[in-house]
């Protein structure tokens, strides 16, 4: 068979056509969803005429159709419109991709997108939504929200905030909680953050590594670990000296990566891990020693370039068997 023969053939041009991740992406979304060039740009990440030229493709091959509303294109899934032998390819592809952890982070944005779209009979409503969240910010500012929500803290909590960084979150919480314990161990990142909580009598600052906390048995009521864990070795370890230094009912919290296969930012990050699964984070947290673990995926924000976010919330169960490795300081308070 020569090349001409092959490149006329149904099945070669069908596994041509789906022979590159974007195009199953983009299949895979407008299989749930009709959705226009630009909203699968945003979606998928990518800018739009490289979106453009992977659903020429695909309409080309018959696997998408379009309609025309106002000035642009609205693309489906031909799913009516497949051959048998088309379909059938599309049901291994399907199976093969489910586990793909773009479409993970995909699904994520799509589910954002679809809930930020109004039916036309609330359009009222939410221009009304609209304006008043403007008016309120004009007149009142953000921080009000933040300070409430913080504010249900109990007040005498000692909360451990690992990984501090420059000492944002520590200054956060320093003004609703008894005590800040806030560990590092980038001495410059400890340096930033002993500027930013000068003056701040109920925060101490600690060098120290995450699998081996210089902080004692159950001295916290709860920690924080947000964007953290994906730079350690070993992810188990940090989370079982976390639940050590929780007192037993002691609440943990995790924020990091959604698993992704963005392989080049993880390297231009230096993180070890690719993120984390739901069901994976949740395990580590459970052999950790942690009870009531619950992890789910954050909604993206709109104009966040990374890969998606999950969110962890757990209670430490029981005291740890573990003991502490190395000294147990007292720290050091930012008021010098």
């Amino acid at each position: 068979m020569n090349h001409a023969t092959l490149a006329s053939n149904p099945l070669v041009a069908d596994l041509a056509a789906l022979a590159d991740p974007v195009r199953l992406r983009l299949l895979a979304l407008l299989e749930r969803e009709e959705l226009g060039v630009g909203e699968l740009a945003a979606v998928v990440q990518l800018p739009q005429p490289t979106v453009s030229r992977h659903l020429k493709a695909l309409a080309a091959q018959g696997w998408v159709v379009s309609r025309t509303e106002r000035t642009s294109n609205r693309y489906r899934f031909a799913a009516g419109e497949l051959g048998a032998g088309a379909a059938a390819l599309w049901d291994v592809a399907r199976r093969e991709t489910d586990g793909w952890p773009a479409l993970a982070q995909d699904r994520l944005r799509l589910a954002r997108l679809l809930a930020e779209r109004r039916p036309t009979g609330e359009s009222f409503f939410a221009g009304a939504a609209a304006e008043w969240e403007r008016l309120r910010g004009e007149l009142y500012g953000e921080r009000f929200t933040e300070a409430a929500l913080a504010a249900l803290l109990p007040a005498d909590w000692t909360v451990a905030d690992l990984a501090c960084g420059a000492g944002t979150v520590s200054a956060r919480l320093a003004p609703h909680v008894a005590r800040v314990v806030a560990v590092d161990n980038s001495p410059e990142m400890l340096a930033a953050a002993r500027r930013r909580l000068a003056g701040r009598r109920n925060v101490e600052l600690h060098a120290g590594d995450l699998a081996a906390l210089p902080l004692p048995d159950g001295g916290c009521d709860a920690a924080l670990m947000l964007l953290a864990l994906t730079h350690v070795e070993e992810p188990a370890a940090a989370l079982a000296e976390m639940a050590r230094i929780l007192r037993p009912g002691g609440r943990a919290v995790v924020v990091d990566l959604l698993a992704h296969d963005r392989e080049a930012f993880r390297r231009q990050l230096g993180q070890k891990w690719p993120g984390f699964t739901p069901r994976g984070l949740g395990a580590l947290l459970t052999r950790a020693g942690l009870g009531a673990v619950r992890v789910a995926p954050l909604s993206p924000e709109p104009a966040a370039k990374g890969p998606a976010l999950l969110l962890a919330t757990a209670v430490r169960r029981s005291p740890s068997p573990r003991t502490p490795r190395g000294p147990s300081p007292r720290g050091e308070r930012t008021s010098r």
